[in-house]
């Protein structure tokens, strides 16, 4: 019991000040609430008191067990943020509408926090303004992951963030700092992440967005979340000028904020098109709207090449970026169209982004690592290292990146297996589970853009909630924790 106290005692401490943030972000709501007038107040005012005593109590209770944190604690309390905190975010939910299962609860308010954007909810049109606002608000704040924010903050409680900041960023190069100190680093993101927010607020509100419209959809844009206040999502408004922002600041969003902050401290674009990461995500984007668009005209979907290419390229760059809007119901188009879409989102987005899936920087190293093989076969001798951007990538950064693509892939025909086995049909259910894993939103069927994971029976929508998790995390910072080997000392 002493050495399971002293492994866990600490990470239960720091969470108690991660859950004490979050409950600050509730205010944002609740002022909309008080303002509002609409009988939403009381439902925050509850969930703020338990979120703010739940946070004191683990404070209080383990303070004298405060420390650094170590590797396995970082993998320990991310996992815990991540299962933590979207309990706490179902608060206002189940006290606003009642009828709400907890399942279909928490699975919302997970998809928010791993930016997801699947919903299980109908009637987002007639919600009241303040949950519509969290709902978005909780996309946006896990969108860069609240972690990241903390660790700029842990410094000053004398409990140090690096092997938090490490288990939550996402990629595979994650020992890439922009500044010397964790929580400079920290801070930098966050920099940028509140430029391109405010940017894209003021772009949707002056495209012809209302102004809570265009703070909502702002948070699940740079998210990538794809939440909307709307039922018809960006269908709602029929504007090729809103889709058109929102096309920009999804790419936007793609790219590795590491890079944004390059270009930043240059002033120079030619980061952009230097970097083999970005390169190959802007090629595959391009690509992938101009394959599915011309797919669109020849199946006669839209007679026109101008509708089939504004289509395309709004689905395209929402599904392969893993935000999860849509302007028109795709899963009506000939199979190949949404399913190439739905295998771009896998890898398509950077690692530092705030897209899920893969990443691309996997995929490059992936399929130069194959090359290498191929050319070893013919040459056993010829030294013929793994280079991107003239960088060697360390053999064991390789072997990582191999034993991912094992567990993502394993663990998408496990899930899908399990939810076949609870009797859906196979396309929902394999859809279902990728877009859930690659942090998408809709899949196709019975879980396609023009409806939504209500349609699910409880187990089902546990599978999803999981798959959402371990995906955001990307699989092996939850993983790990099932290993007995994480537990001994």
């Amino acid at each position: 019991m002493t050495a399971f106290v002293r492994s866990t005692f600490p990470v239960f401490n720091v969470l108690g000040y991660v859950v004490l943030m979050f409950a600050a972000t509730m205010l944002v709501p609740l002022a909309f609430a008080v303002a509002a007038d609409d009988g939403s107040q009381r439902g925050f005012d509850i969930a703020l008191l338990i979120t703010v005593g739940s946070g004191l109590a683990l404070m209080l209770t383990t303070r004298r067990f405060r420390r650094e944190l170590q590797v396995r604690d970082g993998f320990l309390l991310v996992t815990l943020v991540w299962t933590v905190l979207p309990a706490f975010a179902t608060l206002p939910l189940l006290m606003q509408m009642p009828d709400l299962s907890i399942t279909d609860a928490y699975f919302e308010a997970m998809s928010g926090l791993t930016a997801s954007g699947g919903t299980a909810l109908s009637g987002l049109d007639q919600l009241p303004l303040p949950i519509n606002i969290w709902r978005h608000l909780m996309v946006w704040i896990g969108g860069m992951g609240i972690l990241v924010l903390v660790v700029a903050i842990l410094p000053l409680l004398g409990v140090g963030g690096a092997q938090a900041f490490k288990a939550e960023t996402t990629g595979p190069l994650k020992e890439t700092k922009l500044t010397p100190r964790i929580a400079d680093t920290a801070k930098a993101l966050y920099v940028i992440y509140f430029v391109l927010s405010f940017a894209c607020f003021l772009a949707y509100a002056w495209a012809g967005m209302s102004w809570s419209d265009a703070f909502m959809h702002m948070c699940s844009t740079l998210g990538l979340g794809g939440f909307s206040s709307h039922d018809a999502s960006f269908a709602y408004w029929n504007s090729p000028l809103l889709e058109g922002v929102a096309v920009v600041f999804m790419t936007l969003a793609g790219f590795s904020f590491l890079l944004h902050f390059t270009v930043w401290r240059r002033k120079s674009l030619s980061p952009y098109w230097n970097s083999a990461e970005a390169r190959a995500f802007m090629l595959t984007l391009a690509a992938t709207v101009l394959v599915v668009a011309a797919f669109l005209l020849v199946q006669n979907v839209y007679s026109d090449w101008q509708s089939a290419l504004r289509y395309a390229l709004f689905n395209v760059v929402s599904v392969a970026t893993t935000t999860g809007f849509s302007n028109t119901d795709y899963n009506l188009w000939p199979v190949f169209a949404p399913i190439l879409m739905l295998f771009v989102s896998g890898f398509a987005t950077c690692a530092g982004s705030t897209g899920g899936g893969i990443k691309m920087m996997r995929a490059l190293i992936l399929l130069k690592q194959a090359r290498r093989e191929m050319v070893r076969i013919l040459h056993p001798r010829l030294i013929n290292p793994v280079c991107i951007d003239d960088k060697v990538v360390e053999n064991n950064v390789i072997f990582a990146v191999l034993a991912f693509m094992l567990v993502y892939g394993g663990s998408i025909i496990w899930l899908t297996l399990l939810l076949l086995l609870s009797g859906l049909d196979v396309t929902t259910a394999f859809t279902a589970i990728v877009a859930c894993v690659n942090n998408t939103g809709p899949g196709l069927n019975q879980v396609g853009p023009a409806s939504n994971f209500g349609v699910l029976s409880d187990f089902q929508t546990w599978v999803c909630t999981f798959a959402m998790l371990i995906g955001r995390l990307e699989l092996f910072s939850v993983l790990v924790l099932l290993t007995p080997a994480f537990w001994r000392k």
